[in-house]
Protein backbone atom coordinates (compact mmCIF):
# COMPACT_ATOMS: atom_id res chain seq x y z
CA UNK A 1 0.00 0.00 0.00
CA UNK A 2 1.07 3.55 -0.64
CA UNK A 3 2.21 5.67 2.25
CA UNK A 4 0.94 9.22 2.41
CA UNK A 5 3.49 11.85 1.44
CA UNK A 6 2.28 15.20 2.77
CA UNK A 7 2.23 17.92 0.12
CA UNK A 8 1.04 21.46 0.77
CA UNK A 9 -1.47 22.99 -1.59
CA UNK A 10 -0.06 26.03 -3.32
CA UNK A 11 -1.64 29.34 -2.44
CA UNK A 12 -3.99 30.33 0.36
CA UNK A 13 -7.58 29.16 0.38
CA UNK A 14 -8.82 32.40 1.83
CA UNK A 15 -8.26 36.06 1.12
CA UNK A 16 -5.23 37.68 2.73
CA UNK A 17 -5.37 38.41 6.44
CA UNK A 18 -6.27 41.93 7.44
CA UNK A 19 -4.61 41.68 10.88
CA UNK A 20 -1.85 39.84 12.67
CA UNK A 21 -4.30 37.46 14.33
CA UNK A 22 -4.04 33.91 12.96
CA UNK A 23 -6.92 33.06 10.65
CA UNK A 24 -5.90 29.51 9.80
CA UNK A 25 -4.67 26.69 11.96
CA UNK A 26 -1.29 26.54 10.26
CA UNK A 27 -0.75 30.20 11.18
CA UNK A 28 -1.79 29.49 14.77
CA UNK A 29 0.54 26.49 15.02
CA UNK A 30 3.43 28.60 13.74
CA UNK A 31 2.64 31.51 16.07
CA UNK A 32 2.09 29.86 19.42
CA UNK A 33 2.50 26.62 21.32
CA UNK A 34 -0.34 24.17 20.94
CA UNK A 35 -1.34 21.75 23.66
CA UNK A 36 -1.16 18.13 22.57
CA UNK A 37 -4.16 16.04 23.54
CA UNK A 38 -2.80 12.54 24.03
CA UNK A 39 -4.87 9.46 24.68
CA UNK A 40 -6.59 9.02 28.01
CA UNK A 41 -4.02 7.55 30.38
CA UNK A 42 -6.84 5.89 32.29
CA UNK A 43 -7.97 3.94 29.21
CA UNK A 44 -8.43 0.29 30.09
CA UNK A 45 -8.72 -2.50 27.56
CA UNK A 46 -11.98 -4.42 27.44
CA UNK A 47 -11.92 -8.23 27.64
CA UNK A 48 -10.71 -10.01 24.50
CA UNK A 49 -13.14 -9.83 21.60
CA UNK A 50 -13.62 -12.21 18.69
CA UNK A 51 -12.04 -11.57 15.32
CA UNK A 52 -14.26 -11.71 12.25
CA UNK A 53 -14.47 -10.29 8.75
CA UNK A 54 -11.71 -9.29 6.38
CA UNK A 55 -10.88 -5.58 6.54
CA UNK A 56 -7.95 -4.61 4.34
CA UNK A 57 -5.48 -1.76 4.55
CA UNK A 58 -6.26 1.17 2.28
CA UNK A 59 -3.74 3.78 3.47
CA UNK A 60 -1.15 4.31 6.15
CA UNK A 61 -1.07 7.96 7.19
CA UNK A 62 1.76 9.87 8.83
CA UNK A 63 1.82 11.70 12.18
CA UNK A 64 0.54 14.86 10.50
CA UNK A 65 -2.72 12.97 9.83
CA UNK A 66 -3.29 11.16 13.12
CA UNK A 67 -7.08 10.95 13.41
CA UNK A 68 -8.84 10.30 10.08
CA UNK A 69 -12.57 10.82 10.45
CA UNK A 70 -15.34 11.99 8.11
CA UNK A 71 -15.85 10.75 4.56
CA UNK A 72 -17.83 12.28 1.71
CA UNK A 73 -18.43 11.19 -1.88
CA UNK A 74 -17.70 14.03 -4.30
CA UNK A 75 -19.70 14.57 -7.53
CA UNK A 76 -16.66 13.41 -9.53
CA UNK A 77 -16.54 10.09 -7.68
CA UNK A 78 -13.55 10.93 -5.50
CA UNK A 79 -13.73 10.77 -1.71
CA UNK A 80 -12.98 13.61 0.68
CA UNK A 81 -11.54 12.69 4.09
CA UNK A 82 -11.49 14.99 7.12
CA UNK A 83 -8.52 14.80 9.47
CA UNK A 84 -9.23 16.78 12.67
CA UNK A 85 -6.03 15.58 14.38
CA UNK A 86 -7.69 15.45 17.80
CA UNK A 87 -5.25 12.79 19.05
CA UNK A 88 -2.37 15.23 18.52
CA UNK A 89 -3.61 18.73 17.86
CA UNK A 90 -0.12 20.13 17.49
CA UNK A 91 -0.70 19.06 13.87
CA UNK A 92 -3.06 21.32 11.91
CA UNK A 93 -6.29 19.76 10.70
CA UNK A 94 -6.90 19.24 6.99
CA UNK A 95 -9.11 17.75 4.30
CA UNK A 96 -7.66 15.08 2.00
CA UNK A 97 -8.85 13.68 -1.34
CA UNK A 98 -8.90 9.97 -2.16
CA UNK A 99 -8.56 9.27 -5.87
CA UNK A 100 -8.66 5.56 -6.58
CA UNK A 101 -5.85 4.04 -4.53
CA UNK A 102 -4.07 7.34 -3.92
CA UNK A 103 -4.57 10.08 -1.35
CA UNK A 104 -3.54 13.71 -1.72
CA UNK A 105 -4.10 17.10 -0.04
CA UNK A 106 -7.41 18.79 -0.75
CA UNK A 107 -7.64 21.73 1.69
CA UNK A 108 -4.73 22.15 4.09
CA UNK A 109 -5.23 25.68 5.38
CA UNK A 110 -8.56 25.49 7.17
CA UNK A 111 -9.83 28.62 8.93
CA UNK A 112 -9.57 28.44 12.71
CA UNK A 113 -12.28 29.33 15.20
CA UNK A 114 -11.28 32.83 16.36
CA UNK A 115 -11.04 32.07 20.10
CA UNK A 116 -9.67 28.51 20.11
CA UNK A 117 -7.28 29.13 17.19
CA UNK A 118 -8.02 25.57 16.04
CA UNK A 119 -9.86 23.87 13.19
CA UNK A 120 -11.44 20.44 13.70
CA UNK A 121 -13.40 19.10 10.70
CA UNK A 122 -15.56 16.05 11.34
CA UNK A 123 -18.27 14.67 9.04
CA UNK A 124 -18.83 16.33 5.68
CA UNK A 125 -21.14 16.20 2.66
CA UNK A 126 -21.67 17.90 -0.67
CA UNK A 127 -24.80 20.03 -0.93
CA UNK A 128 -27.23 20.51 -3.83
CA UNK A 129 -25.37 23.72 -4.65
CA UNK A 130 -22.21 21.73 -5.38
CA UNK A 131 -20.38 23.09 -2.35
CA UNK A 132 -18.85 21.01 0.44
CA UNK A 133 -20.10 21.38 4.00
CA UNK A 134 -18.35 20.09 7.12
CA UNK A 135 -19.18 19.99 10.80
CA UNK A 136 -16.46 21.36 13.03
CA UNK A 137 -15.99 19.90 16.52
CA UNK A 138 -14.51 22.48 18.88
CA UNK A 139 -15.80 20.70 21.99
CA UNK A 140 -12.36 19.43 23.04
CA UNK A 141 -10.99 22.94 22.68
CA UNK A 142 -13.87 24.75 24.35
CA UNK A 143 -17.14 23.73 26.03
CA UNK A 144 -18.55 27.19 25.33
CA UNK A 145 -20.51 26.38 22.14
CA UNK A 146 -17.72 27.17 19.69
CA UNK A 147 -18.42 24.43 17.14
CA UNK A 148 -19.55 25.40 13.64
CA UNK A 149 -20.89 24.29 10.28
CA UNK A 150 -18.51 25.34 7.50
CA UNK A 151 -18.95 25.74 3.75
CA UNK A 152 -16.18 25.13 1.22
CA UNK A 153 -16.98 26.91 -2.02
CA UNK A 154 -16.18 24.59 -4.91
CA UNK A 155 -15.01 25.82 -8.32
CA UNK A 156 -14.22 23.30 -11.06
CA UNK A 157 -13.73 20.58 -8.47
CA UNK A 158 -11.29 22.66 -6.41
CA UNK A 159 -11.82 24.21 -2.96
CA UNK A 160 -12.10 27.97 -2.69
CA UNK A 161 -13.13 30.21 0.19
CA UNK A 162 -14.19 28.51 3.43
CA UNK A 163 -16.78 30.32 5.53
CA UNK A 164 -18.96 29.76 8.61
CA UNK A 165 -22.64 29.19 7.84
CA UNK A 166 -23.83 28.17 11.35
CA UNK A 167 -22.17 28.82 14.70
CA UNK A 168 -22.76 28.13 18.41
CA UNK A 169 -23.01 24.34 18.19
CA UNK A 170 -21.66 22.50 21.23
CA UNK A 171 -20.26 19.44 19.38
CA UNK A 172 -21.21 19.46 15.70
CA UNK A 173 -20.68 15.96 14.37
CA UNK A 174 -22.52 14.28 11.45
CA UNK A 175 -23.90 16.05 8.37
CA UNK A 176 -26.38 14.74 5.80
CA UNK A 177 -28.11 16.55 2.96
CA UNK A 178 -31.62 15.47 1.91
CA UNK A 179 -33.03 17.67 -0.81
CA UNK A 180 -32.35 21.30 0.04
CA UNK A 181 -32.06 20.67 3.78
CA UNK A 182 -28.94 19.80 5.73
CA UNK A 183 -29.22 17.77 8.94
CA UNK A 184 -26.51 18.01 11.60
CA UNK A 185 -26.10 16.09 14.86
CA UNK A 186 -24.90 17.90 17.96
CA UNK A 187 -23.57 15.28 20.36
CA UNK A 188 -23.60 17.65 23.36
CA UNK A 189 -26.72 19.80 22.96
CA UNK A 190 -27.55 20.14 26.66
CA UNK A 191 -30.71 21.80 27.95
CA UNK A 192 -31.34 23.41 31.34
CA UNK A 193 -33.07 20.24 32.57
CA UNK A 194 -30.78 17.75 30.82
CA UNK A 195 -26.98 17.94 30.93
CA UNK A 196 -26.71 14.65 28.98
CA UNK A 197 -28.52 15.98 25.92
CA UNK A 198 -27.90 15.78 22.18
CA UNK A 199 -29.90 16.72 19.10
CA UNK A 200 -30.47 16.65 15.37
CA UNK A 201 -30.56 20.14 13.82
CA UNK A 202 -31.81 21.10 10.36
CA UNK A 203 -31.23 24.09 8.08
CA UNK A 204 -32.44 24.94 4.59
CA UNK A 205 -30.06 25.97 1.84
CA UNK A 206 -31.98 29.22 1.37
CA UNK A 207 -31.42 30.06 5.03
CA UNK A 208 -27.69 29.33 4.85
CA UNK A 209 -27.40 31.57 1.78
CA UNK A 210 -28.81 34.54 3.71
CA UNK A 211 -25.92 34.75 6.16
CA UNK A 212 -24.49 33.02 9.22
CA UNK A 213 -27.10 31.30 11.39
CA UNK A 214 -26.55 31.82 15.11
CA UNK A 215 -27.89 29.00 17.27
CA UNK A 216 -29.20 29.70 20.78
CA UNK A 217 -27.34 27.34 23.16
CA UNK A 218 -29.18 25.45 25.90
CA UNK A 219 -32.56 26.06 24.29
CA UNK A 220 -34.97 24.26 21.99
CA UNK A 221 -33.70 26.45 19.19
CA UNK A 222 -36.10 26.48 16.18
CA UNK A 223 -33.50 24.47 14.24
CA UNK A 224 -33.73 21.54 16.66
CA UNK A 225 -35.54 18.65 15.01
CA UNK A 226 -35.24 16.02 17.77
CA UNK A 227 -33.50 15.71 21.13
CA UNK A 228 -32.04 12.73 22.98
CA UNK A 229 -30.58 11.87 26.38
CA UNK A 230 -27.53 9.69 27.00
CA UNK A 231 -27.34 7.18 29.84
CA UNK A 232 -23.78 7.35 31.14
CA UNK A 233 -22.18 3.96 31.74
CA UNK A 234 -18.77 2.72 32.86
CA UNK A 235 -17.04 4.58 30.01
CA UNK A 236 -18.07 7.90 31.53
CA UNK A 237 -18.94 9.21 28.05
CA UNK A 238 -22.07 11.35 27.72
CA UNK A 239 -21.76 12.15 23.99
CA UNK A 240 -25.09 11.41 22.38
CA UNK A 241 -26.38 11.58 18.78
CA UNK A 242 -23.46 10.88 16.47
CA UNK A 243 -23.77 9.22 13.02
CA UNK A 244 -26.75 10.14 10.83
CA UNK A 245 -28.43 8.93 7.64
CA UNK A 246 -31.89 8.19 6.19
CA UNK A 247 -33.53 5.10 4.69
CA UNK A 248 -35.40 4.52 1.40
CA UNK A 249 -38.60 5.93 2.94
CA UNK A 250 -36.96 9.11 4.19
CA UNK A 251 -36.79 8.14 7.87
CA UNK A 252 -33.68 9.37 9.66
CA UNK A 253 -31.55 7.29 12.02
CA UNK A 254 -28.95 8.33 14.54
CA UNK A 255 -27.16 6.54 17.34
CA UNK A 256 -25.67 7.48 20.68
CA UNK A 257 -21.91 7.31 21.04
CA UNK A 258 -22.14 7.06 24.82
CA UNK A 259 -24.72 4.30 25.31
CA UNK A 260 -25.30 2.73 21.89
CA UNK A 261 -29.01 3.45 21.56
CA UNK A 262 -30.29 3.65 17.99
CA UNK A 263 -33.07 6.11 17.16
CA UNK A 264 -35.51 6.39 14.28
CA UNK A 265 -36.84 9.87 13.46
CA UNK A 266 -39.83 10.20 11.11
CA UNK A 267 -40.82 13.47 9.48
CA UNK A 268 -44.08 15.06 8.43
CA UNK A 269 -44.49 16.23 4.82
CA UNK A 270 -43.50 19.75 5.91
CA UNK A 271 -40.21 18.46 7.36
CA UNK A 272 -41.13 18.79 11.02
CA UNK A 273 -40.90 15.94 13.50
CA UNK A 274 -43.64 13.33 13.27
CA UNK A 275 -42.25 10.71 15.63
CA UNK A 276 -39.05 9.51 17.23
CA UNK A 277 -38.47 6.08 18.72
CA UNK A 278 -35.72 3.96 20.19
CA UNK A 279 -35.12 0.88 18.05
CA UNK A 280 -35.39 -2.58 19.54
CA UNK A 281 -32.54 -4.64 18.10
CA UNK A 282 -32.52 -8.36 17.45
CA UNK A 283 -29.35 -10.30 18.13
CA UNK A 284 -26.28 -8.44 19.30
CA UNK A 285 -26.79 -5.32 21.39
CA UNK A 286 -24.58 -2.41 20.33
CA UNK A 287 -22.82 -0.47 23.13
CA UNK A 288 -21.55 2.48 21.05
CA UNK A 289 -22.61 4.10 17.77
CA UNK A 290 -20.23 6.36 15.89
CA UNK A 291 -20.51 7.02 12.15
CA UNK A 292 -23.10 5.17 10.08
CA UNK A 293 -24.42 4.90 6.53
CA UNK A 294 -27.55 3.27 5.06
CA UNK A 295 -27.62 1.42 1.75
CA UNK A 296 -31.00 2.65 0.54
CA UNK A 297 -31.29 -0.18 -2.01
CA UNK A 298 -31.43 -2.71 0.85
CA UNK A 299 -32.05 -0.50 3.91
CA UNK A 300 -29.10 -2.13 5.62
CA UNK A 301 -27.29 0.17 8.02
CA UNK A 302 -23.52 -0.10 8.38
CA UNK A 303 -22.30 1.46 11.61
CA UNK A 304 -19.10 1.88 13.56
CA UNK A 305 -19.16 0.28 17.00
CA UNK A 306 -16.11 2.21 18.12
CA UNK A 307 -16.04 0.77 21.60
CA UNK A 308 -15.67 -2.82 20.42
CA UNK A 309 -13.57 -2.24 17.28
CA UNK A 310 -16.40 -3.50 15.11
CA UNK A 311 -18.50 -2.70 12.06
CA UNK A 312 -22.10 -3.80 12.63
CA UNK A 313 -24.91 -4.27 10.12
CA UNK A 314 -28.51 -3.50 11.12
CA UNK A 315 -31.14 -4.88 8.74
CA UNK A 316 -33.88 -2.25 8.98
CA UNK A 317 -36.31 -4.28 6.82
CA UNK A 318 -35.99 -7.48 8.83
CA UNK A 319 -36.62 -6.76 12.47
CA UNK A 320 -33.54 -4.58 13.00
CA UNK A 321 -31.41 -7.71 13.15
CA UNK A 322 -27.77 -7.04 14.01
CA UNK A 323 -24.85 -8.93 12.51
CA UNK A 324 -21.14 -8.19 12.81
CA UNK A 325 -19.40 -7.50 9.51
CA UNK A 326 -15.90 -7.16 10.97
CA UNK A 327 -14.36 -7.06 14.43
CA UNK A 328 -10.97 -7.47 16.07
CA UNK A 329 -9.24 -6.90 19.38
CA UNK A 330 -6.83 -4.17 20.37
CA UNK A 331 -4.42 -3.54 17.48
CA UNK A 332 -2.48 -0.64 16.04
CA UNK A 333 -4.36 -1.00 12.76
CA UNK A 334 -1.47 -2.58 10.88
CA UNK A 335 -2.57 -4.59 7.87
CA UNK A 336 -5.99 -2.93 7.84
CA UNK A 337 -7.31 -4.31 11.13
CA UNK A 338 -9.91 -2.05 12.72
CA UNK A 339 -8.46 0.53 15.11
CA UNK A 340 -11.48 2.29 16.62
CA UNK A 341 -13.55 2.78 13.45
CA UNK A 342 -15.31 6.12 13.43
CA UNK A 343 -16.81 6.61 9.98
CA UNK A 344 -17.96 4.51 7.05
CA UNK A 345 -18.78 5.35 3.45
CA UNK A 346 -20.32 2.97 0.94
CA UNK A 347 -19.27 3.27 -2.72
CA UNK A 348 -20.59 0.44 -4.83
CA UNK A 349 -19.70 -2.76 -3.00
CA UNK A 350 -16.76 -1.24 -1.16
CA UNK A 351 -17.09 0.03 2.41
CA UNK A 352 -14.47 2.62 3.35
CA UNK A 353 -13.59 2.84 7.05
CA UNK A 354 -11.67 5.60 8.85
CA UNK A 355 -9.85 4.42 11.99
CA UNK A 356 -10.05 7.32 14.43
CA UNK A 357 -7.77 5.71 17.03
CA UNK A 358 -8.48 8.06 19.95
CA UNK A 359 -9.97 5.82 22.64
CA UNK A 360 -12.15 6.48 25.63
CA UNK A 361 -12.01 4.57 28.91
CA UNK A 362 -13.14 0.92 28.67
CA UNK A 363 -12.75 0.83 24.88
CA UNK A 364 -11.12 -2.19 23.24
CA UNK A 365 -8.66 0.22 21.63
CA UNK A 366 -6.46 1.13 24.59
CA UNK A 367 -4.26 3.89 23.17
CA UNK A 368 -3.67 6.16 20.20
CA UNK A 369 -0.64 4.93 18.32
CA UNK A 370 0.95 4.69 14.90
CA UNK A 371 0.32 3.59 12.25
CA UNK A 372 -2.69 5.78 11.49
CA UNK A 373 -4.81 3.92 9.01
CA UNK A 374 -7.84 3.64 6.80
CA UNK A 375 -9.42 0.29 6.00
CA UNK A 376 -11.72 -1.08 3.32
CA UNK A 377 -14.16 -3.98 3.36
CA UNK A 378 -15.34 -5.49 0.10
CA UNK A 379 -18.97 -6.56 0.38
CA UNK A 380 -20.41 -9.64 -1.35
Amino acid sequence: MRKLIPVLLSGALLAGCQSNEPKTEREAVNKEAVVTSGSDSSAVSAPPVPTSGSPKLLFTLDEAHNTPDGLALAPNGNLILSVPNLADNSQPASLMEIVGNEIRPFATNLPVEPTTKKAAPMDLAFGPDGNLYYAENQYENSKDFKSRLMRVEMKNGKPGAITTVVDHFALANAVVWKGNTIYVTDSQWDLPNNDKGSAIMHFTLDELNKGTVHLQPKTLDPHVLATFSTTVNETGVDNGADGLDYDSKGNFYTGSFGDGKLYKVSLKPDGTLARQETLTLEGKQIPCVDGLIIDRTTDKMYLCNSRENAIEVVDLRNGNTVTTLAQNGDTDGAGGLLDQPAEVLLKGKRLYVSDFDKPEKKFVNAKSDAPHTMSVIDLP
